[in-house]
């Protein structure tokens, strides 16, 4: 059995592919693959995986390797689940790391979705096809939609890594019948990966930026201000950072770092976030590392992601919440062009005890 997928091809696996497979049993940018076998898994392990390929056929399921179509070289493997009772499957893949980048993911959860919703010859017929990856998997996520897969969920430390940490899981699902054109990403990425005005630099936050990024949210004046008004722990910095590109991939929110243009530090942070697609509206939010206040940072970061959210979505109202007592928040937003609409009495908790109210600000796309 072969399935053509682009400029790939998908053929049963041979004990030969094992050495070019071996890498992905401990891939720290991805799932393990194979999923169905222990974590970590061993070249022994490997072999049984190809060894029993015929036996899963006979259960439903499908195990192929990913190869060039011209050269025929082994550019990683996909495999499909035996379905469940309701009829789900479960798709997963990895990719040789000299090989991403070239559409071959995308090609082959393609075409084995395809092919498993309109083939007949599997023994049970399959409904729906689930994908996991893990929040630090971009590349998966994006093969996904690109798929036309939809995401659905978060399982929390559904999946383990190979060295015995838990790791949560981000859930895909494709019907049978869904279309197969991709699912359009809500946030487009910055053009070149990042915006700048020749003083800033914004640039998706990474968890490159995770000791940085905590130093900055445990001091006290934005501890004062930070909603929820709760100390921050390093993990909690960590985990924000490394699911940051699964929540723009998602059009959850754009998480970013504020970077000095020209040493390129670390200078503060700044959020799209609670976007409402329907109501075409969004919330920023945004705090200054130690030493960089005082220069126009926040106001030139402000102004950069509102142009560029404007120019590149259809959001058509970002709106900003502040403290009455944060008036250099305020002041940021005057200048930046958002217009002061209301009060919310009572609405914000202080790490105190006490509430505050809760300053409404707005930019709209027709304001200059």
């Amino acid at each position: 059995m072969v399935i053509e997928a682009d400029r790939y091809s998908l053929r049963p696996p041979h004990e030969d592919d094992v050495e070019t497979l071996a890498p992905g049993c401990a891939d720290p940018r991805a799932r393990p693959f194979p999923p169905d076998t222990p974590s970590p898994c061993t070249r022994a392990d490997l072999l049984d995986w190809v060894r029993l390929t015929p036996v899963v056929w006979e259960r439903g399921g499908v195990r192929l390797v990913v190869a060039d179509s011209t050269t025929g070289e082994v550019v990683g493997a996909v495999a499909l689940g035996p379905p469940d009772d309701a009829r789900n499957a479960e798709i997963s893949l990895w990719i040789t790391p000299s090989a991403r980048g070239r559409g071959a993911g995308t090609a082959a959860v393609r075409a084995l979705t395809s092919w498993a919703f309109g083939n007949d010859a599997l023994p049970v017929r399959v409904e729906r096809i689930e994908l996991m990856a893990t929040p630090s998997d971009a590349a998966s996520q994006k093969i996904a939609y690109a798929a036309g897969y939809r995401r659905e969920s978060l399982r929390r430390r559904a999946a383990r890594h190979p060295d015995g940490s838990r790791t949560d899981l981000v859930a895909f699902a494709r019907l049978a019948d869904d279309p197969e054109s991709p699912v359009p990403p809500f946030l487009p990425p910055f053009p070149g990966g990042a915006l700048s005005d020749g003083v800033i630099r914004l640039v998706p936050l990474t968890p490159a930026d995770a000791d940085d990024y905590h130093a900055m949210m445990c001091l006290p004046d934005v501890m004062r201000y930070r909603v929820p008004a709760t100390p921050v722990e390093h993990a909690d910095s960590l985990a924000r950072c490394v699911s940051a590109a699964s929540h723009w991939i998602s059009g959850e929110r754009a998480e970013i770092a504020i970077r000095d243009g020209a040493d390129d530090s670390f200078a503060g942070h700044i959020q799209l976030m609670n976007i409402i697609p329907i109501l075409g509206e969004a919330m920023i939010g945004y705090s200054l590392a130690a030493g960089t206040r005082g220069r126009g940072t926040v106001t030139r970061a402000v102004n950069l992601l509102v142009d560029w959210t404007f120019a590149h979505t259809t959001i058509q109202r970002i709106t900003a919440g502040t403290d009455p007592d944060n008036v250099r928040s305020q002041r940021v937003l005057e200048r930046a062009g958002f217009t002061r609409e209301g009060v919310l009495r009572h609405h914000l908790p202080r790490a105190d005890g006490t509430r505050a109210d809760n300053v409404l600000w707005a930019r709209i796309r027709t304001a200059p």
